[in-house]
């Protein structure tokens, strides 16, 4: 059941608009990043570290946070409108099949938008005449940063399965960006989200992580997927159907 889930997500996404959003706001922050780095390298001189330090700090901080409060949106959209919501809730499916169908391809889409943030990345120290190898860290960066998104990712699912407009959750997403970033600089970014996002891509500090620290982030990733996961699942059982 769960497979079938997935294969009806991937069938409402074949002819939506959805993909330029998961292209154009990659391409926005690396741009502003490149940009700003190549006017300063003067004071940027650590070359992709001082690179990243610029692009992820859009990226990580603002536009992929966004990008994933949006796809969020999207996933229940259909299910929101003509009371479709009373069809989901009459079927012969699980709850848990179509909140974590959502949830898989939402997390198989944050891959490709990764891969496609990385060869922007790549793409834009090459023209702005970086020659020093890639660094090491770069591929730790990218893993974390897709298990954050997962996280925040089944927030986001959760507040619009919730709420029925679309724009709201995405401004939820919003303000939680900001609140992660307050919580980030009074070093309480083990317990919240967006939080977790910026430590995990090394957006305001590339310094790397020992493996304590990489395995505290993985278990603190996996408590938020699992608790948001079986609250939505279980609201969503007991909900009935609307008028």
């Amino acid at each position: 059941m769960l497979k079938r889930c997935i294969s009806a997500e991937w069938m409402k996404l074949r002819d939506s608009h959805i993909w330029m959003i998961l292209m154009i706001l990659p391409i926005i922050s690396v741009l502003i990043g490149s940009v700003n780095f190549y006017m300063n390298q003067g004071v940027l001189k650590k070359e992709w570290y001082s690179l990243w330090s610029q692009v992820g700090l859009f990226y990580g901080e603002f536009f992929f946070p966004i990008l994933i409060a949006i796809c969020c949106a999207y996933m229940w959209r259909l299910e929101h409108h003509n009371k479709n919501w009373n069809m989901i809730m009459t079927a012969p499916v699980p709850t848990t099949s179509i909140f974590l169908s959502k949830l898989i391809v939402v997390g198989i889409l944050m891959i490709a938008v990764q891969i496609f943030f990385f060869i922007l990345f790549f793409l834009g120290g090459k023209l702005a005449g970086i020659t020093a190898d890639l660094p090491r860290e770069l591929a730790g960066w990218l893993l974390r940063g897709w298990i954050a998104a997962l996280s925040i990712s089944s927030l986001q699912l959760a507040l619009s399965m919730h709420i029925r407009s679309f724009a709201t959750p995405i401004g939820i997403g919003l303000c939680a960006t900001f609140i992660g970033l307050g919580m980030y600089v009074a070093h309480l970014g083990l317990f919240f989200p967006h939080s977790l996002l910026t430590i995990g891509m090394g957006v305001l500090s590339q310094t790397s992580l020992s493996f304590s620290e990489s395995l505290l982030f993985i278990i603190m990733n996996l408590l938020y997927i699992a608790v948001i996961c079986t609250g939505a699942i279980y609201r969503m059982s007991r909900s009935d159907v609307v008028a």
